[in-house]
């Protein structure tokens, strides 16, 4: 929920808390109004957590179920929402998080790849029972819900790793738990 504590683990993380730290600070300081918005996966074809885990379906590489679970959005749908977001901003700052409604299981994402793919995911390890998400109901009430399901991001990728389309060589490295990238 937006009002769970932040409890940052690593730079990238304590990076982002200062950003949020500044802005509130410019809001309260100035009476800005500020939209909060809490990003949990963007996804396109060259980019994201489902390109993760399908192109290591599709290489056959072991997938990582340490973090068995996450949100995601099309990024599309995540830059129309942070534009809409716009009317949002209130001073002191309103908070929101930004993905999907669904959590989604890494291995049953995997395994859908894989069917898609033509080919059986390799695990290793378990999942933890825990996983950093993001609960976007207060966002989804205002705006609906985002318009590119799940089930059309996995079409595309597949789709996209399949012709051969390249990707960005950035892992999003969403099954590390320590904080370090």
């Amino acid at each position: 929920m937006e009002t769970d504590a932040l409890t940052p683990l690593g730079e990238y993380a304590n990076a982002a808390v200062g950003r949020e730290r500044m802005f509130e600070f410019c809001a309260a300081r100035l009476g800005t109004r500020v939209a909060l918005l809490r990003l949990f996966y963007a996804v396109e074809l060259r980019y994201g957590v489902l390109v993760d885990l399908a192109r290591r379906v599709h290489a056959g590489e072991p997938i990582d179920l340490a973090n068995g679970a996450f949100n995601c959005i099309w990024q599309g749908d995540a830059n129309e929402r942070i534009l809409r977001a716009l009317a949002l901003a209130t001073s002191p700052p309103s908070v929101w998080n930004l993905c999907r409604p669904e959590v989604l299981s890494v291995r049953a994402v995997a395994t859908q790849l894989g069917e898609r793919l033509g080919r059986a995911p390799r695990f290793r390890g378990g999942e933890s029972a825990t996983a950093l998400l993001g609960n976007a109901a207060k966002l989804g009430a205002v705006l609906g819900e985002p318009p590119v399901s799940v089930t059309r991001m996995m079409d595309w990728i597949v789709d996209w790793i399949r012709r051969g389309g390249r990707d960005l060589g950035r892992p999003t490295h969403f099954e590390e738990r320590n904080g370090v990238y």
